[in-house]
């Protein structure tokens, strides 16, 4: 179980800080009354958008059934990833990135749950781009975890994938 701490420690910090985040900001600051706040224009606005689908409202449906779908398979997919994780094989990148998807995945699915939406707030954009989507700290976990599994996943204790040739030479091996 001591090679599952990255996983663990990973995900209670990333499902804390998104949970801290949407406290302070969409009650804290009543970002859930007030609607939009500039933080910094316009890079970075405060903009509440209750989302009931998925990433950029894909899926989204008043109706329960998708919400508590949405909660199932969220919870599958980071039950899927602990047992994968947990097997073994996996380097320290990769058990980081697991902990990063399912604390970000449990994170939404608080919303889901409390809410019957995720609370999305965080909206950036540049000068002349207005971005109309809002994400969250979960959001942002949950892509960066994903990278990092497609990344960083391969045979930690055997080296496989990760050891390349050098130029014109063969790459040593057992």
């Amino acid at each position: 179980m001591a090679g599952m701490r990255p996983v663990v420690v990973t995900a209670a910090v990333t499902f804390l800080l998104d949970q801290v985040t949407k406290i302070v900001v969409v009650h804290g600051l009543r970002l859930d009354e007030r609607l939009a706040i500039d933080v910094a224009p316009p890079w970075l606005q405060f903009r509440m958008a209750w989302n009931q689908g998925v990433n950029f409202g894909l899926l989204s449906n008043s109706a329960e059934i998708a919400r508590w779908g949405l909660v199932v398979l969220a919870l599958a997919i980071s039950a899927w990833v602990w047992i994968w994780i947990r097997r073994g094989g996996q380097g320290r990148l990769a058990r980081i990135g697991a902990g990063l998807l399912i604390g970000g995945a449990v994170g939404n699915v608080l919303d889901r749950v409390l809410y019957g939406a995720v609370a999305d707030f965080l909206n950036m954009g540049f000068p002349g781009f207005s971005n109309p989507y809002s994400f969250n700290v979960a959001d942002i976990a949950i892509f960066a975890g994903a990278i990092a599994l497609v990344l960083f996943t391969g045979d930690a204790k055997t080296g496989k994938g990760a050891a390349r040739p050098a130029r014109g030479g063969r790459a040593k091996g057992p």
